[in-house]
């Protein structure tokens, strides 16, 4: 199948790099979005968002005309759509169910340009069945086209689901170089969405149904989300029977079977921090270990917050002279892991957060790859410099093990209190 114009739906940090390097691939391209200043700014030839090499692919593809962004929907060949799958709000903020509705959003906005012959993927991490519920959103918008849950085959327009299932900070590279699952709600649905990813990957295509295929990259999330709650409740058991979590890991990972991944702060990002509830919400008694992992991760930001509170009934103890409101707070990170700005179900801010509203004496906030702190709730803390928070802090709370703060000696840090979640420092 040819495509002469495809369109990507949705340009946050998966849907602007697709874009730019299918556009690399001299096709034209058109990406949507709702975000006028996401449109603006990458016709400009810029980014919005922190990906590394990203900003050279989107500068040449706008600079030669292979790539505009818009929020207005147009005709192509083919339609990727990559917009955010979070959970439903409820007043608690503890829903797990699914929030299908920027698909649903999606799908209305692009049905007036849909023509006979056209492909529509969708790459959102879905629930299982997603896929369906976005070609019934289609159909029902377009009742004089043909879609595969009525006519199989012989559909006017064809549907997949290919997930994505790249790393921040190598989306580019990954992009590329990984293999890709396509299901299809037909077999003339997954080749053509095969044609399509062939023009940049690298990697293999295969295929296999639309729900296989949502089910897969679930998994994929499923499993690291299980083996980081394996490292961080050791992290928790370790830190109360008096041992190097850090240490630990190593020795044991020096038998040739075993590979303990890194204790952190808790789980971020809208994957794995997300994604594994999914399942749950779809087979709630008989995903335990899944909802186990989720449970373990979710509470390990409140550990962290103990052991800050902690670190300053310390500090106090040591320094009867002060209260409270003499203490400084310095938290090292706000991104949901290094060396990127995606702040997306981030750990680190939600500590920061706590911190912040619960300290009565100064907080700063150092996170080298922002330029403003995010929200209200870090209202009353400092964006600062490494050295600045150094200097001024009396607790030095590291979240995110970005670049720049391995590089700080630990003997620079060594005579402040402590609480390093991610071992840069050693200390906990």
């Amino acid at each position: 199948m040819e495509f002469n114009k495809i369109s990507v739906v949705g340009l946050g940090y998966i849907g602007l790099p697709t874009a730019a390097v299918i556009a690399s691939r001299r096709k034209k391209v058109i990406g949507i979005d709702v975000n006028e200043h996401a449109v603006n700014t990458i016709n400009k030839g810029e980014i919005h968002i922190v990906e590394p090499e990203l900003d050279i692919i989107v500068h040449a593809a706008v600079e030669q005309g292979y790539l505009k962004a818009t929020t207005t929907p147009e005709p192509a060949d083919a339609f990727l759509v990559a917009v955010p799958t979070p959970f439903k709000t409820n007043p608690e903020h503890t829903s797990h169910e699914p929030d299908l509705s920027y698909i649903a959003a999606a799908s209305k906005s692009i049905a007036p340009v849909l023509k006979k012959g056209d492909l529509v993927i969708l790459e959102s991490t879905s629930p299982v069945g997603a896929t369906e519920s976005m070609a019934g959103w289609l159909a029902e918008a377009r009742p004089d086209l043909t879609f595969p849950q009525t006519h199989g085959e012989e559909s006017d327009i064809r549907i997949a689901h290919c997930p994505e299932r790249v790393l921040p900070g190598h989306v580019i590279r990954e992009l590329v170089e990984n293999d890709r699952v396509i299901g299809g709600m037909t077999a003339k649905c997954s080749q053509a969405a095969t044609d399509l990813y062939k023009i940049f990957v690298k990697g293999e295509c295969i295929t296999t149904t639309a729900r296989t295929a949502e089910m897969a990259k679930l998994t994929e999330n499923s499993f690291r989300d299980v083996n980081i709650a394996f490292a961080n409740e050791l992290s928790i058991i370790c830190d109360k029977i008096d041992i190097s979590v850090w240490e630990l890991i190593r020795l044991a990972n020096r038998h040739p079977r075993v590979n303990i991944l890194q204790p952190g702060p808790g789980v971020g990002g809208h994957c794995i921090a997300v994604d594994p509830w999914f399942i749950v919400s779809e087979t709630p008694d008989e995903a335990r270990l899944i909802r186990t992992a989720r449970e373990v991760n979710d509470g390990k930001p409140q550990w962290v917050i103990d052991k800050v509170n902690e670190a300053v009934g310390k500090y106090l103890s040591a320094n009867p002279e002060k209260t409270a409101k003499d203490v400084t707070i310095a938290c090292f990170g706000l991104a949901f892991k290094p060396d990127i700005d995606d702040l997306r179900e981030s750990p680190a801010l939600r500590i920061a957060e706590s911190i912040v509203l619960n300290n009565p004496g100064k907080s700063l906030i150092v996170e080298p790859n922002i330029g403003k702190l995010p929200d209200e709730k870090l209202g009353s803390a400092t964006l600062v410099e490494c050295s600045v928070a150094i200097d001024a802090a009396d607790i030095i709370v590291l979240l995110v093990d970005h670049k720049q703060f391995k590089e700080i000696p630990s003997a620079e840090v060594i005579s402040k209190y402590l609480v390093d979640s991610r071992g840069v420092w050693d200390s906990v």
